[in-house]
C-alpha cells in the first residue's frame, strides 16, 4: 500500500535517512519507535506528502485516504463538541455538512428556481454519504466521544471552551469517526485517562484500517501492534511482532552484532601483525601484500550502537512517622456536583497508594486535598510528623525558570551540589550533552516534565503525591523512573495511566465511586492483584 524504497532525507547536517526502506500493507498495524529526533516525525510527513525525499521513492496509491492525529491543537471554536467531531472526519464530515446546506437551500424559498439543480445534487451527495455509512455518523460520533471521555452534556458545549488536553481528545474523535484507509498516530495516549485508553485500544483493535503508530505506552504498543518499523541512525529495520518481541529480538541483534564485531577485530589485529611483523622480510613480501590486498577487501563490520540509559539511585529519604495522611469526614463539591461526602481515608508509612477512577470522579481533587493546594468544605485533612512533602502536578510546570537553562535551573535548586552529581541526574532523565544548556523556554512539555521530576527527586521528599507523573515521558525514562522508585523507601500517593508504572508501583488501591459502587473502596494489594480481583484494568472497562 505504502513503500518507501532507497530513501534518503537530511535536514543540515542532520542526517534522517540513508537509503532507507520499508513497506506498509493494507490492515497491518506497525509500531514506529526510534529516540528522539530519529525521524519519526519527518517519516509521518513523508507520507503525508508535505516533505519530500532527497533521494529514492514514495509510493503511495492515489485513492488512499489518509488520517493524521498529531500532538498540535487544532484551531477549534463556534461548534458543539459533537459538530466538530463530525465535521473534521475527512470526507464523511464534509458530505454531512453539504447535506445541511442542501436540505436548508431547498427550503429556502429565493432558490425555487433551482429546486431541480438543487435536488439533483442532494440525489448524488445522499447516495455517497449513505455508501460511507453516514447515516450512522452520529451515533457513531458520540459514542466515539463517549468512550473519549465525554459527557452528553460536554458534547452540546461549544468547543472552544475546551482544554488544550480535551481539544486533543476532539481531534481523536475526527480521526477515528473518518474511515480512512491509513492512520497515522503520533503518542495517542497523551492527555487521555486509563479508561479512555482501554477503549481506544479495543477500537483500534477491530479497525480495517491500515495503523501506523508512535507512542511511549508499552501496553498499549503491545495490545495492538503486530509489527515494529525502527530508525535508528539512518536505517529502517522491520521486526515481525509486538514491541516486547522487538526488544528481545534488538538485543539479541545486538548481542549478535557485538560478537561479529569482536571476531572481526580479533582477526584484522591478527592479519596487522603478521603484516607489521614481515614487512621488512623480502622473502615474505608476497604474502604480505596479498594480506594487505585482503584486508582492504573485507567488509568491516560496525560496532552496535549502544542505547545508553543512565540509571539513578535516589538517596534515602528521612524516616516520616507512621501515619503519614489522614482524611476524616471529608466533603468536597464543585458547584452542584458533590465529589466526596463524609469521605475517610488513611495512608501509613511506606505504603504505595494508586487512586482509580472515571473522569470528574475526584482523582486529583483528593491529590490537592493531601498536598494542601485545595481545602476540603467539611472535615479533616492531616499530615503526620517528620513529613517533607513533593507535590507533581502539570501545574508544576509553571514553576520552573524560562530564561534559565536545563542545567542552571537543577544548579538554582542545589546550589551546594557538585556538577557531576547534577548532571549524572540529569542524564538519567534522558538530558545529556548540549541538552542541559537548552532553555527551559525551549523544552517541551514532556521535557519540563522531566526536568520537574529531576529536581523534585535531588533531594526526595519522604511523601511523594503525583498527578499523572509519567505524561509525555518517554519508554525509557519511564522505566527508569519505575525501577529507581521501586527502591523509594518514602510513601506514595499517585494518580496515573500508565499500566507499567501501576503495576511496578502500586501496593494499595483506592478506586473511587462510579458505576460499580456509590462510595470509594480500598483494595489492600498490589494493580495486578486488583486487576485479577475486579476483572477489570479501570473502573467501568470490564476486560
Amino acid at each position: 500500500m505504502i513503500s518507501f524504497s532507497g530513501v534518503s532525507k537530511q535536514f543540515g547536517r542532520q542526517v534522517l535517512f540513508v537509503e532507507a526502506g520499508f513497506q506498509l500493507n493494507p490492515g497491518e498495524k506497525v509500531g514506529l519507535v526510534g529516540p528522539n529526533g530519529s525521524g519519526k516525525s519527518t517519516l509521518f510527513r513523508m507520507i503525508l506528502g508535505e516533505e519530500g525525499a532527497d533521494d529514492g521513492d514514495i509510493t503511495i496509491p492515489k485513492k488512499v485516504s489518509i488520517g493524521c492525529f498529531r500532538q498540535e491543537v487544532d484551531d477549534m471554536a463556534g461548534r458543539s463538541v459533537l459538530d466538530e467531531a463530525i465535521a473534521g472526519s475527512g470526507r464523511l464530515g464534509d458530505l454531512h455538512h453539504e447535506l445541511t446546506e442542501i436540505e436548508h437551500a431547498m427550503a429556502d424559498p429565493d432558490r425555487s428556481g433551482e429546486l431541480e439543480e438543487i435536488l439533483d445534487r442532494f440525489g448524488h451527495v445522499q447516495e455517497e454519504y449513505q455508501h460511507l455509512g453516514g447515516y450512522e455518523l452520529e451515533t457513531r460520533a458520540r459514542a466515539c466521544l463517549s468512550g473519549l471521555g465525554f459527557e452528553e452534556e460536554q458534547m452540546e458545549e461549544d468547543v472552544g471552551t475546551l482544554s488544550g488536553g480535551w481539544k486533543m481528545r476532539v481531534s481523536m474523535a475526527k480521526i477515528l469517526l473518518g474511515k480512512f484507509d491509513v492512520l497515522l498516530l503520533d503518542e495517542p495516549t497523551n492527555h487521555l485517562d486509563i479508561e479512555s485508553i482501554l477503549w481506544i485500544e479495543n477500537y483500534l483493535k477491530t479497525t480495517g484500517s491500515t495503523l501506523l503508530i508512535t507512542s511511549h505506552d508499552r501496553d498499549f504498543m503491545n495490545r495492538i501492534v503486530s509489527r515494529i518499523i525502527e530508525i535508528d541512525g539512518g536505517d529502517i529495520i522491520t521486526y515481525s511482532g509486538n514491541y516486547d518481541f522487538y526488544l528481545r529480538e534488538r538485543e539479541l541483534r545486538e548481542a549478535n552484532q557485538e560478537a561479529a564485531y569482536a571476531r572481526q577485530q580479533a582477526k584484522l589485529a591478527k592479519e596487522q601483525r603478521f603484516i607489521e611483523r614481515f614487512s621488512a622480510h623480502a622473502a615474505k613480501a608476497a604474502q604480505v601484500q596479498s594480506r594487505i590486498k585482503a584486508l582492504d577487501k573485507i567488509e568491516r563490520i560496525e560496532p552496535p550502537k549502544k542505547r545508553r540509559i543512565v540509571r539513578w539511585t535516589f538517596r534515602v529519604p528521612a524516616r516520616s512517622g507512621e501515619d503519614v495522611a489522614m482524611l476524616q469526614k471529608v466533603d468536597k463539591s464543585f458547584g452542584k456536583k458533590t465529589v466526596y461526602r463524609q469521605f475517610d481515608f488513611h495512608v501509613r508509612r511506606r505504603e504505595r497508594w494508586c487512586v482509580m477512577g472515571r473522569n470528574g470522579a475526584g482523582k486529583s481533587t483528593l491529590l490537592k486535598m493531601v498536598a494542601g493546594v485545595l481545602p476540603p468544605d467539611q472535615g479533616t485533612v492531616r499530615l503526620g510528623a517528620g513529613l517533607k512533602l513533593g507535590y507533581f502536578a502539570q501545574q508544576s510546570l509553571e514553576l520552573l525558570d524560562p530564561d534559565l537553562s536545563v542545567l542552571e535551573q537543577l544548579q538554582k535548586e542545589y546550589p551546594l551540589e557538585g556538577l557531576g552529581a547534577l548532571r549524572n541526574l540529569l542524564g538519567a532523565f534522558q538530558f545529556s550533552g548540549d541538552e542541559v544548556e537548552k532553555r527551559v523556554r525551549s523544552l517541551s512539555g514532556g521535557e519540563k516534565s522531566r526536568l520537574i521530576m529531576a529536581c523534585m527527586l535531588m533531594d526526595p521528599p519522604n511523601f511523594l503525591v503525583l498527578d499523572e507523573p509519567t505524561n509525555h515521558l518517554d519508554l525509557a525514562t519511564k522505566e527508569m523512573l519505575v525501577e529507581a522508585l521501586k527502591d523509594f523507601e518514602g510513601t506514595m500517593l499517585f494518580v496515573s495511566h500508565d499500566r507499567t508504572f501501576l503495576r511496578g508501583l502500586a501496593d494499595h488501591v483506592l478506586e473511587l465511586a462510579g458505576e460499580e459502587h456509590d462510595a470509594p473502596v480500598t483494595y489492600g494489594g498490589s494493580y495486578s492483584e486488583y486487576v485479577e480481583q475486579t476483572g477489570r484494568e479501570a473502573p467501568g472497562v470490564h476486560s
